[in-house]
């Protein structure tokens, strides 16, 4: 009979989720946008019925890699990939994708930053609401080239970064 070797470690679990959704932020983005009273959130399982708009955009986030053998801690992104989209009487939903490690090409643990996310999908709640905004100044910070074959959103084809190279 085989012993069993006590002294080893079990693996994390990879990460296998190559997108996510965070339907309890809706609060956030209501409380953004209530005096309007313009936005449903809308769990759709069709994503497709019904859909009015589509859009493209980041937000931000930090990773972190569960491969133990790996050697990379994580890393933080200013360019996570998320599509919102938009829905018959202002129902809307968003889906930001996940991004690997370059260090072992596992998918990362993701957390993101919620403001930035609020203020993403609230501000194109209000535009495609007809609302006259201003349209909010970002701070462009050069950074390091996007790794294309790393980041989910460009395999599905919605990641906006214009400078996909490898």
């Amino acid at each position: 009979m085989a012993r069993k070797n006590k002294s080893r470690k079990p693996e994390a679990k990879p990460e296998t989720r190559t997108e996510f959704i965070f339907p309890w932020f809706h609060k956030y983005i209501d409380e953004e946008v209530s005096p309007l009273e313009c936005a449903w959130y809308n769990p759709s399982g069709n994503p497709d019925k019904g859909l009015k708009h589509r859009y493209n955009t980041h937000v931000m986030g930090r990773f972190r890699c569960t491969n133990e053998h790996c050697g990379t801690d994580g890393w933080a992104s200013g360019k996570v990939a998320i599509l919102i989209r938009g829905y018959n009487h202002n129902g809307y939903n968003a889906v930001v994708f996940n991004q690997r490690c370059k260090g072992c090409g596992q998918l990362g643990n993701f957390m993101i930053d919620r403001q930035s996310y609020v203020d993403r999908v609230a501000y194109r709640i209000q535009k495609w609401a007809g609302i006259k905004l201003e349209p909010p100044h970002y701070d462009s910070k050069p950074g390091k080239p996007h790794k294309k074959h790393l980041c989910e959103g460009c395999k599905r084809g919605v990641c906006r970064q214009e400078n996909m190279s490898d």
